[in-house]
């Protein structure tokens, strides 16, 4: 048996968890329900993506990358990600057409910032959305289309703490 499974210190709601941390404090991340400018200049210089789905199989998190700004901001509500479907399993577009929810995390390479969007997904084979990848080395089968809900610069913490960009970590 598995103490991990049956801890008894378990936190079972979220009273007690904002017994322990308060209640949350949405401003101090500046959201907004769009891509900004600074948002925007951020996944221009993103080569990495990690996309979050959930289906009726369970939870996906899958990582995207090529180069920086491989994902193409249409406005400040769409985001086109490039889909290739190279490996097969194909979890997270599986994911997508089940259950549109969707979150994403970029990361540039030394800088300690991440920037988290949240919205609903579908792919898409639309023409003129595959037409905007045609430098791409490999053939970009479809596009998942990002209608943004939520976007916000994530702290720097984690990924300092991490040492990650940091030849010694």
């Amino acid at each position: 048996m598995n103490d991990a499974l049956n801890d008894e210190f378990r936190i079972s709601s979220l009273d007690n968890l904002e017994r322990l941390y308060g209640p949350p404090n949405r401003t101090s991340r500046q959201e907004a329900p769009h891509i900004k400018p600074e948002f925007h200049q951020f996944i221009e210089k993103a080569p990495f993506v990690v996309l979050s789905t959930i289906g009726p199989d369970g939870l996906d998190a899958s990582a995207k990358g090529d180069a920086g700004g491989f994902v193409d901001v249409i406005d400040e509500k769409t985001l086109l990600i490039p889909e290739r479907g190279s490996h097969g399993r194909n979890d997270s577009l599986r994911n997508i057409v089940a259950d549109p929810r969707v979150a994403l995390i970029f990361l540039v390479p030394g800088i300690s910032t991440m920037l988290r969007v949240c919205g609903r997904a579908h792919v898409s084979v639309n023409p003129d959305f595959l037409a905007r990848f045609p430098a791409k080395p490999g053939l970009v089968s479809s596009v998942i289309v990002v209608h943004v809900e939520e976007a916000f610069l994530q702290c720097a913490r984690a990924l300092e703490k991490s040492g990650l960009w940091t030849s010694d970590p």
